[in-house]
Order: C-alpha cells, then structure tokens, then sequence
C-alpha cells in the first residue's frame, strides 16, 4: 500500500515501474524498511493518500481492513476502533484507544478526525500495543501521519477538484524550496467549500411543539422548521508552514506551524435512523426507518435559540471547528548517537448547535456546546549507533493539558418565564473542567546476538494526575428532583475527581532474519491507556462518582510473523499473529431512556488473530502491481457485567443489576465493530499511451464480515456483510507536471454504520419483560463519490 524510492533496480521508463518499491517506515523512531521492522505495519503513501483522495482518517479507514471510524455529534466527536477496540463518542472525556501521531506530536481527541489530511510524506498504522515508542494511550495501536518538508531545489504543486455528490470545490497546493544557505521553507494550503452535501435531508413539514411556562402555566405552540440544504455543506480552510534550517552538519532544526478552521451546517449529518423495533421511529412513525443517506432534520423551536448561548438565529443546526499547532524539532547526530527532541502546542475549539434529528411535536431536543483543549508536550530521546552488538535508547516525555466544556441543553418542553433569555428554555446548563499532567520515562536495549539475531527489551513508566470538576450550573426548576443545580457551598452539588494513574509497561522482541529477504519476529507488548473523567456526563439524583471517573484500561499479550521479500523483489509475502487480553476496557454508555451518561470499565476482553499480506509486481509486465490483505480477528468480552441498552427486556438478557440499575452479563458477547473477516484487493496498472503521456488506473476493493455495531450486544446495530469498491484513472505527463484524474470511492453506494447511538425518546421497560428496544441511529459511512481533479506542478 506505499511506494517508496526503487533501490538496486535499473529505471525503467516514466509510468513502468518494475518490481517491488521500497517501503520505509518510522515504527520504531528510526529509518527501516517496513520489511525489517518487527512490528504488523500498514504504511500509506502520500501516492496512495492522493491517488485515493484520502485526504481524512474517515476515508483512510473506508480503505483499510480492520479499521473503522465513526462520526458523532457530541462528546468526543468520533469512535475510533481497530481491531474491534476503540472508545466510544460519547463521552468527551474518553480519549483514544488508537493513538493519532502527527508529526511527533500525540493527539487523543476524537476530533482529531476533523483535520484534513494533504500534503504528506507517509501514513503509518500500527497494529496492537504501542507503548514503548509512541507516548500514550496507544492500546490497540498507533496512526503516525508524518507531513511533507521542505525540498532541496524549489517545487510547486497546484490542484483544483470537484467532487460531484456533495459539489465540493476544493483547491490545494504547495511551494517549497530554498530561501538561504541551509535554510528551506515549505508552505501549503487546503481550501474546500461544498455547495452541496452527502446526505438529502428529507425532513418537508414544519413541526409545532407544545412548551409550558411553569411560572405561568400558558402552554404556547413553537414552530420547528426543516433544516435548510443537504448535509453537511461543508467549508474548510488549512494552512501549514514548516521551516526548516541545517545549523551544522550535525544539528537539524524544524519549526511546523498548522491552522485550520471548519464549518458544517449539521453537526449529525451522518445520523440515520436505520433500525426500529417498530418498524417505525418510536419519536415519531412519520419517519421512514430505512438504509438510506437520507436524515431528517429540523431547527431548534422558534424562540428556543435564545436560551442556546452561541446558536445561530434561526436555530439550524451547525458544527464549527479550529484548531492550531506549532512543533519544533531538534536532531543532532553524533559520531555514535542521536538525539531527538519534539516540542510541541495544539489547541482545538468546537462549538455546535443541535436541533433535531429524527424531530416529533410532543418532544424535541435542542442544544449548544463549546468545548475547547489544548496541550503543551515534549519527548526526548537519546539512542546510540554503535557497530558493536548493544545499544540503547532512553528518553523522557512530558505532557500539560486542560479541557473545557460547556453545554446548554433544552428537551423537556418547558420554560421559565421567570429567568433571565438566556435561561428561559433552558432545561440545564453545565460546566466541566480536567487539568491533566503526564510523566513518563523510557528506554530499550537491543543487543546482536549474532548478525542475523537480534533481541530487545524495554519499559515505559509513567505518571499521571487528572484533577476535574463537573457540575450543572442552572436547571429549571422544574427538573430539580431529577438533576442538580450547583452550589458551590455544597458538594453534594458537584462532582469532582482528584486521580493519579502510575503504570509500568515493558515489552521485549526478537527478531531473526536468516537471510536479507526473510524477517522472523516474536514480541510480548504491554500498554497502558490512563483513567480518567467523563467531562460530558449529567449531574442527575442518581450519579455517583464511579459513574464519572473510570479506570485506566490495560492491555498485554503476545504477537508474531514472518515477512518476505521473494522471486527477485517481485513478490512481498507477511504473515502475523497476535492474542492480546485487555483488563478494565473503557466503555461508554447512554441511556436513551434517562438521558444518562455512564463511563464503565469492562472487565476484560481478548482480540486474537492471523493477517496474511501480499503484494505482487512483476518484472514481466511494468507497471502492473497487485496487492491483498485477508485478516481474521476474534474480538470478545471475557468478563463485563454491563448496563442493559436502552429497553432491553428480560427475555434478551437483561436479567441483571448493574450499579442498582438493570444489568446484564455480555460475556463472551463480541466488542463493537469487531468483524471476524476482513480483507482487501487492489491492482495499479501504469503504460504509456502517446507522446509523453502516461495512462494509471487503480482499483481496490474492501470487503468485511458482518458485525455488531454496539457496544452492548444490541441484536439492532448488526452490519451485515460488504464490500466497497474504489476506482481511479489519471492521465500524466511523463515529466509529471500536469495531471488529469477521475477518483471514485464506494462506487456501488454501499450503506454501512461506523458506529451507533441509540435514539434519544426510544426505547421503554428496561429490564422488564414488556421492554421495547431502543431503535439505532447509525453513524454512517459516505456514499458514492466522483472527484475530478487536474493538477499541475513544477
């Protein structure tokens, strides 16, 4: 899946390559190949990235078996899984499970997803535990994305693309090269502007929904109007700097800055109500229940809005995201070491404002929310280069960071005349806050045992604290038995959490390669994932803290392979293995019924698993190259008393309690989004067609098995088994300066969930025998897309 620079290989003509092309890989914080690395590697090309229009994580996910990502609407703005573990969306403060790198830096919100991925070196996805080299929270494995730098001679790159379904305008571009002695620069750019959207919002009729005062008693009759457009009309702009200055010969100094601002008109653009126990949308049966890319969305109430602090006047739902970085690094190279030193600040605000998918006239949701996050890092590193058989690598990371939240909800139909506009239709609004500081220190010996033997061994520690508070700071009146108004003289009122975490993750690997074409490796890993507060969460009569603050997750196991390179570099041929158990696995539960946020830790779960890779090039044909990954993975819990989903009945297995409340036992149930068969197919084929001009057509097909999309055994969330197909064909220059390019992606406009939430005012009886099942929204996949694009470079 990556191309690198062809070594040991006569060149043939532009647009013929022969043989297998290099991979390089940064796996273990230094230069391999992706063969040599003792690690289960997937390493994406920027290539790849720009022939596919990879430009998000969602869409590299759509590419890549065993990975899935799913876009929410609220708490942490994504569900990222791999290999059946991941954190749910909805609590903000669940960080993930799979760690995003980008540049160095660790990035652990679920927004993350929001920033565009162009102009890139190389994508890394590393599979499984992760703990000694990549920081923190890497549990079920790593996305390292590593951005372009400044070239030698000057270059410049321009492309204009129009994606026909959501008619998205995008333009981008980059200029780099030399500004002075051992001084270069790289400046690049993405603007996108929709007109369009991915999803038809087939929501026609106004809605008037009924809202008592209840400090008059008038009941009065507001309009919810249909939101305007498709979704999710999407506008985005990026920018990135990098300079970068050769000191000495042996000191290197890289600055990056990055900023980006994003605007949807929806913010649960992708939220479709697909399975109903009823047939029908329990809120309202109006509603089609279906697998279509259609929502159904109206604005907040007339009048509500006002009570929204940050709404937009109408009410209509949006999403508005930024966020800035700025990474330093420092490499000096020794005679016998190196040492590397990342520095780096990230910042990201997101506001929203909700009006209601799935709308009804005797109930109606409304919210707004501003959660901002920032942190400051550093991780350094030494590590030696000796000829001789041992060497080391130590270093240290440290990490400071705050996250704040606000949200102001209204769904209870009513208001209060009596307060101030900015608390009249108010049912509660809530404050959260968590300063967190990380320690951590590391390092690894590998010794040669012989020249074709090597062992290693390493350990991380590391030290943690989370100080949070949560509280509600208004509820009407009204809803008082229910939730709890803050007072700062009682705190009983309040919720607060003081955590420290301390962990010690070690892991050791041998690696045996008996000739240069062969690699043998067998590793034992251990990682850490740190505890922490769901900042997201409602203060209500019920909550206790253990329903707020959770327990870290913690992961061991053992993993293995062999990796070859045969038939003259024409065939790249790996196998792995891997069982992995995780104790205290951080799941993330709402209750559709109560509105109840809970964050609990399952107590245990195993993925095991063989994946089989191979890629095929042949010296005969030039130009033509295949590739397949067949992967099997067996996710379960092993032990989880859990909180029944929303209106599970006795005879479903909600025979249970749980924390007081209905319960059952999901042992042995699969994880989320955990497929048992995944796979995928690709060809690439290059060939002149005429005076300089180079014809390329790529095709790749993913196929997975079918899986449950909850997290709670919920039989409604099944996906059925797919496959999608993406296609592209580029005419070149053979001096690659100008290039033409049709780029298709889910050509048969499969519908697929990556991810699931059960639908608010669904779902009643829990843990009775007249229960009624809780109908699933679908966090859903896009649909067929067509990009055409031309692009000119110099």
């Amino acid at each position: 899946m990556a191309q690198g620079s062809a070594t040991g290989v006569e060149e043939p003509a532009p647009g013929r390559v022969a043989g297998l092309e290099e991979i390089v890989v940064t796996a273990r914080k230094r230069v391999e190949s992706v063969q040599d690395v003792p690690v289960q590697v997937t390493a994406i090309s920027e290539e790849t990235v720009e022939r596919y229009d990879l430009t998000s994580l969602e869409k590299v996910a759509a590419f890549t078996p065993q990975f899935n990502i799913g876009r929410a609407s609220n708490g942490s703005g994504a569900q990222i899984t791999l290999r059946g573990i991941g954190s749910q969306a909805t609590s903000i403060g669940l960080e993930q499970s799979t760690a995003i790198i980008v540049d160095g830096i660790y990035h652990g919100q679920g927004r993350v997803i929001n920033e565009a991925l162009f102009d890139l070196e190389r994508v890394e996805l590393l599979k499984g535990p992760q703990a000694l080299f990549f920081g923190k929270n890497a549990t079920a494995g790593v996305i390292s994305i590593t951005t372009a730098g400044p070239t030698d001679t000057f270059e410049a790159m321009g492309r204009l693309g129009f994606e026909t379904r959501s008619r998205n305008v995008v333009t981008e571009g980059f200029v780099s090269g030399p500004i002075g002695e051992n001084l270069g620069v790289r400046l690049a750019g993405r603007v996108s502007r929709m007109i369009g959207g991915y999803f038809r919002n087939r929501q026609e009729e106004t809605l008037f929904t009924p809202i008592l005062d209840i400090a008059t008693g008038e009941v009065t009759l507001r309009p919810q109007h249909p939101t305007r457009g498709d979704q999710p009309g999407t506008t985005e702009t990026l920018v990135r700097g990098t300079l970068e200055w050769e000191a000495t010969a042996n000191l290197t100094a890289t600055l990056k800055a990055s900023y980006l601002r994003s605007y949807d008109e929806s913010n649960s653009w992708n939220m479709v109500p697909f399975a109903c126990s009823l047939g029908a949308p329990q809120p309202n049966p109006d509603i089609p229940c279906e697998k279509k890319f259609n929502v159904y969305m109206v604005n907040a109430p007339r009048g509500v809005e006002q009570s929204l602090p940050g709404a937009r006047e109408d009410g209509a739902p949006f999403n508005r995201y930024k966020s800035a970085s700025v990474t330093g690094t420092l490499a000096y190279s020794g005679e016998n070491f190196l040492i590397t030193s990342v520095s780096g600040y990230t910042w990201n605000r997101n506001q929203w404002g909700l009006g209601q998918n799935v709308p009804a006239e005797a109930t109606f949701i409304a919210a707004t929310e501003n959660t901002s996050f920032w942190a400051f890092s550093n991780e350094t590193r030494f590590q030696t280069e000796f000829d001789g058989p041992v060497n080391v690598m130590v270093g240290g990371y440290y990490q400071k960071s705050r996250r704040n939240f606000r949200q102001y909800g209204t769904f209870a139909g009513l208001s209060d005349s009596s307060q101030p506009i900015e608390r009249e239709f108010a049912s509660n609004h809530r404050y959260s806050r968590t300063d967190g500081e990380t320690l951590a220190g590391f390092g690894q010996v590998t010794w040669e045992v012989v020249p074709t033997l090597e062992l290693a061994g390493g350990v991380r520690y590391t030290h943690e604290t989370k100080d949070s508070i949560l509280y509600m700071e208004y509820v009407n009146a009204a809803l008082r038995g229910l939730f709890i108004q803050y007072d700062p003289n009682d705190p009983s009122t309040f919720v607060v959490g003081d955590q420290t975490f301390d962990n010690w993750s070690p892991e050791a690997t041998i690696t045996w390669k008996p000739t240069d074409e062969v690699t043998v490796y067998g590793a034992y890993k251990t990682a850490y994932k740190s505890g922490g507060f769901s900042n997201s969460a409602l203060v209500t009569a019920l909550t206790i803290p253990s329903d707020i603050a959770f327990e870290p997750e913690k992961v061991e196991g053992f993993e293995g392979g062999v990796k070859t390179t045969l038939f003259d570099r024409q065939l790249r041929f790996n196998v792995g293995a891997y069982y992995y158990k995780y104790k205290n696995l951080q799941i993330d539960y709402f209750n559709s019924v109560t509105f109840q946020f809970i964050t609990t830790n399952a107590g245990s779960a195993t993925t095991k698993g063989v994946e089989v890779e191979a890629e095929f090039a042949p010296r005969g044909l030039p130009g033509l190259s295949a590739r397949a990954i067949i992967a099997y993975n067996k996710a379960r819990y092993q032990d989880y008393l859990a909180p029944c989903y929303g209106g599970q009945s006795t005879q479903a297995g909600c025979t249970e309690t749980f924390q007081g409340g209905p319960g059952q036992d999901l042992s042995g149930t699969p994880t989320a989004l955990a497929p048992e068969w995944t796979g995928t197919f690709g060809l690439n084929y290059e060939t002149p067609v005429g005076d300089g001009i180079v014809f390329a057509a790529s095709t790749n097909v993913k196929y997975s098995d079918d899986y449950l999309a909850s997290s709670f055994g919920h039989p409604l969330s099944r996906q059925s088994s797919f496959a999608t197909i993406d296609a592209t064909a580029r005419l070149q220059t053979f001096d690659g300066q100008l290039e033409f390019a049709v780029i298709g992606k889910n050509l048969t406009n499969k519908f697929y969930i990556s991810g699931v939430q059960d639908q608010p005012n669904s779902g009643s009886g829990t843990g009775t025998p007249a229960g009624i099942a809780a109908d699933e929204t679908g966090l859903v996949s896009l649909p067929r897309t067509i990009m055409f694009q031309i692009t000119a470079r110099y």
